[in-house]
């Protein structure tokens, strides 16, 4: 979903002009992703580093996420993400932050439900993006199902895809590295065809931490047990 310990969010008391009307804005995910800064983090699992990721802001609507090796960094790999309103969309993959796309990943059905994935209803379309998370973080948790395609500019493959998310409120949390602070939860589950029969290849939690951003804690379940933890943010 990082760096140097950011703003802490208190929620804000907003007067609509004219109505003398305040309104509690609460938190948004751009507070614990920091999509929209030059922020980066290493996770590391036990004593070894296992990962890094970047944001690359590319306007005030588009980001892209770099993940890859810390030893040979910068990957040339990143996904891109654009602001809709209430919604973060995923567009697509590029060969690094700020290029064209080289593979585009369009739905063919959205839901959205419950915390538990029940009463799901259909989500209208953005364009045939998917719908990746909501920008402002209600209060209870919600399920979102997508199905899709992955494809070139030019269609010549095809991946078809699930993916399944569970996305929690903000709740206490801690790593081995920090304690005492503030995360929002996004279980996923992926399914694809890439090279192989369509079948089930990711199953894990996520913790973004408020202020410091992606991969606070990584808890993977499928295809292995594995897990990871952010222990170093910066801005570059």
């Amino acid at each position: 979903m990082r760096r140097k310990l950011l703003a802490t969010f208190a929620a804000v008391a907003l007067t609509v002009a004219g109505s003398g009307t305040a309104y509690a804005v609460g938190p948004n995910y751009g507070e614990y992703s920091l999509m929209f800064e030059k922020a980066a983090g290493q996770y590391w699992a036990g004593q070894t580093a296992a990962g890094q990721w970047a944001w690359s802001p590319l306007s005030a609507t588009e980001s892209d996420i770099s993940w890859g090796d810390p030893a040979a960094w910068p990957p040339k790999y990143a996904e891109h993400f654009i602001r809709d309103g209430d919604w973060v969309l995923v567009d697509g993959y590029n060969d690094g932050p700020g290029r064209p796309l080289t593979q585009v990943q369009r739905v063919t059905s959205e839901q959205l439900g419950d915390a538990d994935c029940n009463n799901l209803t259909p989500i209208p379309s953005a364009g045939g993006r998917q719908h990746y998370v909501k920008w402002n973080i209600p209060a209870t948790g919600y399920c979102l199902d997508a199905t899709g395609t992955i494809k070139p500019p030019n269609g010549s493959t095809t991946v078809n895809f699930r993916h399944l998310q569970k996305w929690s409120p903000p709740h206490a949390c801690s790593n081995p590295y920090f304690k005492a602070q503030t995360c929002i939860t996004q279980f996923e589950q992926w399914w694809d065809d890439n090279n192989h029969p369509y079948s089930l290849q990711l199953t894990r939690t996520l913790e973004l931490a408020k202020g410091k951003g992606m991969a606070f804690t990584n808890r993977t379940t499928f295809p292995v047990n594995w897990n990871a933890d952010d222990r170093y943010y910066w801005h570059y």
